[in-house]
């Protein structure tokens, strides 16, 4: 369902009393769970947002997220969790879990309990047994290393021990399949998002050790260190002071996790602090950093002292090969800004002027080789008046192609700079966009500008909507997600209206001081791209 990008309608934080009802819904989805675990998952007071999205066909989700990462998604008024960190129950060798088709059911290697996708059932247990274990066995919504997961902090599976085969496998509600990895999160959308019940094994006995035998150290005290190690890297390396304010969940989300070391999984409720806001307080009680409730319930990060001795002290630790190969692989490029060029299209009443040159109809031209071509023409055809050398005398073929019908008798010379002005005019405009790395992209019409306008909506609020960044390869969610964060403001994504697969963004308040810093600076896109700039708030006014 999330192998290919999705459409974001709308993200908004959620209301106590929706909180509240989506507690009571899980509770009654998944009956199994405990009350601790519910809290786990839909915490009291952190962030949660609800993000309306529309997958690549069509389908509308409603996808809950926690500290920006998402913990379940509702699709045809059915909750599924997307935690993939939840440990599902590997086939144990009494016999598979009894399950009814239509179950929701978790996938999992062989030798690691943690799932690495979700899916319902498409046969029960009974019709699996009968066909000897072939056949499709289960329709996959969301899968490890799929688009939704790539929203959140793109945390690893942890490796999780498999159960003693004494156990008794009382969840009915998982079911754990033997499958490689690869296959069950890339493959599985070509054959229509189902998995087949049969796939090579993946030996999973080498993975690195869980976290409760790291060092022979109790379990607390490992995760107080690596909570300790997450936070000091990611604020050396990864948050500047252009950041902040920045929420405490974004600093969790969007940097400690990925400054996590490889094969060990971040888990704050198993640290003594039990709460981030705990462990923040510890670090603002050692002038680490200042922590501030700039809205009700929404604790921020306003000031860091990068110059403290556990910052400065702290060595960022050299990647694996390993982990090196897989950031290559996965990590998104940063952007770079295309090369633009203006082009001209040869239109069939100017064939003939064009036609000694070996241009036909439809050719791309740029503007210099439109001049060259027009200049040798008329030196060819001696058309340079002989008195006066500024001016080129109209045969047939330019009158019909730059004249107008009423200048058609009328004009019979003129200037080279007006000539070459109407011969441009009198072209179809088009334009190249070359990524870095790719092949460029010709396409038909006028380059249209990144627009920012600033709308009003009710109660006389200004919100700020910005156009056509898919033109210069920028995601608008993407855009979307930045700016959030930035400006600590709302922000919607939704179809541009009166265009065509266009998306736009829209952002509350005047936020084009922003925009401009983002694009100019740090896409470095050149100001001629761009309108709207002038109307962003003037230095002391809100």
């Amino acid at each position: 369902m999330f192998a290919k990008a999705f459409r974001v309608k709308s993200n908004t934080a959620i209301k106590g009393s929706d909180r509240r009802k989506l507690r009571a819904d899980v509770t009654a989805a998944f009956p199994a769970l405990g009350t601790d675990q519910i809290s786990e998952l839909i915490p009291g007071k952190e962030e949660l947002n609800v993000v309306k999205l529309y997958v690549h066909k069509g389908d509308s989700v409603t996808v809950y997220t926690s500290g920006g990462n998402p913990i379940l998604f509702e699709l045809e008024k059915n909750l599924y969790p997307t935690d993939l960190m939840l440990p599902g129950v590997v086939v144990p060798p009494t016999g598979l879990p009894q399950v009814q088709q239509g179950d929701l059911c978790a996938i999992a290697l062989v030798g690691n309990r943690a799932p690495v996708a979700i899916g319902v059932a498409a046969m029960s247990t009974a019709q699996m047994l009968a066909s000897g274990l072939k056949g499709k066995g289960v329709s996959v919504l969301h899968t490890y290393q799929d688009h939704l997961w790539r929203s959140g902090d793109k945390s690893s599976p942890p490796a999780i021990a498999p159960l003693d085969p004494t156990d008794s496998c009382e969840e009915k509600v998982h079911l754990g399949l033997q499958g490689n990895l690869k296959s069950l999160t890339l493959d599985g959308e070509e054959e229509n998002g189902q998995v087949p019940l049969r796939e090579a094994s993946e030996d999973t006995s080498s993975r690195a050790p869980s976290q409760d035998s790291l060092d022979g150290k109790p379990l607390q005290e490992q995760m107080d260190d690596l909570l300790l190690r997450c936070f000091l890297h990611a604020l050396k390396s990864r948050v500047k002071k252009a950041d902040l304010p920045l929420l405490t969940s974004t600093l969790l989300g969007s940097h400690m996790f990925s400054c996590c070391p490889e094969g060990q999984q971040l888990d704050i409720k198993k640290s003594s602090y039990k709460k981030l806001s705990k462990f923040l307080q510890h670090m603002q009680q050692e002038q680490i950093v200042q922590v501030k409730e700039l809205s009700k319930g929404v604790e921020s990060i306003v000031a860091v002292d990068w110059r403290h001795p556990r910052i400065t002290s702290f060595v960022i630790p050299e990647p694996s090969l390993t982990s090196q190969t897989v950031q290559e692989v996965s990590r998104e490029q940063p952007y770079l800004p295309p090369d633009i060029k203006s082009l001209y299209c040869v239109p069939a009443n100017m064939t003939q002027l064009f036609l000694e040159s070996g241009h036909k109809k439809g050719s791309t031209l740029e503007g210099s080789e439109v001049r060259k071509i027009i200049t040798d023409y008329a030196k060819r055809n001696r058309l340079v008046d002989a008195d006066n050398r500024n001016l080129v005398k109209l045969d047939p073929i330019l009158c019909d192609c730059i004249l107008e019908k009423n200048e058609q008798h009328l004009v019979t010379k003129l200037p080279w700079d007006c000539l070459l002005t109407r011969c441009l005019k009198n072209m179809q405009p088009a334009y190249q966009v070359t990524f870095p790395g790719q092949e460029p992209i010709l396409k038909k019409g006028k380059l249209c500008p990144i627009d920012i306008t600033l709308a009003l909506k009710t109660y006389n609020k200004k919100v700020t909507v910005v156009r056509n960044l898919e033109t210069y390869g920028l995601d608008p969610c993407s855009v979307a997600a930045i700016l959030q964060q930035r400006c600590q403001a709302s922000t919607i994504v939704s179809p541009a209206p009166g265009a065509k697969d266009s998306l736009q963004v829209q952002v509350q308040g005047n936020q084009i001081h922003h925009l401009g810093q983002l694009l100019l600076e740090e896409y470095r896109l050149p100001g001629k791209y761009i309108q709207g700039l002038e109307k962003a708030p003037k230095p002391g006014k809100k």
